[in-house]
């Protein structure tokens, strides 16, 4: 093919890649791949990850940063598929050119790296796959198998994300409604290593970028403590952790979750500490599967995130995100205002035993009080029942596993008030019916 290109594959969506031309310096494809690859003591060969009790940098462990110059996110991954692309084409010399320049503007990005070292090698034999090199070249690199593995398969789902792109305008199907006071939400599909990020504007979600993304080493459905598994449902962000408070592992930040939300308490799961956040400055992302259950995202990434969402926006993290129209939720979003306005009716009215029917038997609250309680709180006192109750900035999130649930986030505001509470409430469908069975109020 032109440029010295026999072939080029992307069948399985893994680059296979056959050149013949004149060896080229093979100290340069070594010293490409030891970057690649790792020597020992680097974050690919030692990936333990280290309290995540924030620690202050002291004058003896200064803390590393990546170089301002490189912080653009999604640019290092866009150049590395155009270098696919090119090399698809037929057009190695510029491959290569580009190859060089992204591994000069981003050294710690591995897999760049790796391209590179197979660009440099296929000018001397043809190669069968990403990181075919001869055992002589890797002499002595730790863990060398697995790391081309883990490398391998980070060029296959970032290839897979670019090629099986969600659908122009369409939005994950957990997003029913959201508030106008959610400027943002984030989804997280762990079966293409992807994280997308949503605005939400008077004219609907719309999707504003979207980056590979490593979790849990043992994959997904985390249940309990210690079990290296990120856990599914939705979440919600619930601060930001200065990187001047935390150890170079997290990179450019963290932003925490509230695992476990209600859901997963109501199932028996434990543990705590899940977080959105980066990687260590020798690391430009890291594998697919790579965290104790976090959700990594590369440092420029990351920034941006920091940058962008609030406290409190959504977080689903799927096993894989169904897309659909935005239209297409609205028939499920007016059925559920229909079961929300009635039991705000029965609370305006201070009906008990109306209201006792929208919750579940076994209903919890955040103040861990008993039902019959918490029913008393919410009822107004005798002089006030009849007065209405207006429910506005609803946000309705659907999670359907094994049952149906549904989290509802609203403002409520007494008729003649001027502000109100902001209330979230978990909703479970049995049969046809909705109950409530954790209720609370966060603002």
């Amino acid at each position: 093919g032109a440029g010295g290109l026999d072939r080029y594959t992307d069948s399985d969506l893994n680059p296979d890649i056959f050149f013949s031309h004149p060896a080229r310096g093979h100290w340069v494809l070594a010293s490409a791949l030891v970057c690649a690859l790792g020597m020992p003591g680097t974050a690919w060969a030692q990936d333990n990850k280290p309290s995540k009790r924030p620690t202050k940098p002291t004058a003896s462990a200064p803390k590393k940063t990546v170089p301002r110059a490189s912080l653009i996110d999604g640019q290092a991954e866009t150049r590395l598929l155009a270098i696919y692309q090119l090399i698809g084409q037929g057009q190695q010399r510029q491959a290569l050119t580009d190859a060089e320049n992204l591994v000069r503007d981003h050294p710690n990005f591995q897999l760049a790296q790796l391209v590179l070292g197979d660009l440099l090698a296929a000018r001397a034999r043809p190669l069968r796959q990403v990181g075919a090199v001869p055992g002589a070249h890797v002499a002595g690199i730790v863990g060398t198998t697995d790391t081309l593995s883990v490398l391998r398969e980070e060029s296959r789902q970032r290839l897979q994300a670019q090629h099986a792109r969600p659908p122009a305008n369409t939005i994950p199907a957990q997003f029913l409604a959201l508030s106008p006071r959610q400027r943002h939400a984030i989804a997280v599909d762990a079966s293409r290593s992807r994280l997308y990020l949503f605005e939400n504007s008077a004219q609907g979600m719309r999707l504003v970028a979207d980056y590979y993304a490593s979790v849990g080493k043992l994959g997904i459905d985390k249940y309990v403590e210690g079990d290296q598994r990120t856990p599914l449902g939705v979440y919600f962000i619930t601060s930001r952790l200065d990187p001047a408070t935390l150890r170079d592992f997290y990179g450019a930040g963290a932003l925490p979750l509230n695992y476990p939300n209600p859901l997963d308490q109501s199932r028996g799961k434990t543990g705590s500490g899940i977080w959105l956040h980066g990687t260590p400055p020798e690391q430009f992302a890291r594998a697919p599967l790579a965290t104790d259950g976090c959700v990594a995202i590369a440092n420029p990434d990351l920034e941006r995130l920091l940058r962008t969402v609030e406290r409190s926006t959504p977080v689903v993290i799927a096993q894989q995100l169904r897309w659909v129209a935005p239209d297409s939720v609205q028939t499920e979003r007016q059925q559920f205002d229909a079961v929300l306005n009635a039991w705000r009716a029965a609370k305006s009215q201070g009906d008990l035993a109306s209201l006792q029917r929208f919750y579940a038997p076994d209903f919890k609250s955040a103040s861990e009080q008993p039902l019959a309680q918490w029913l008393t709180t919410l009822t107004p006192p005798p002089d006030q029942r009849g007065r209405s109750i207006e429910i506005k900035d609803k946000s309705y999130l659907r999670w359907t596993d094994s049952q149906d649930t549904m989290v509802v986030t609203f403002g409520e505001i007494p008729e003649g008030a001027r502000t109100g509470t902001t209330r979230r409430q978990y909703w479970t469908r049995k049969g046809t019916q909705w109950q409530i069975f954790y209720e609370g109020v966060t603002g």
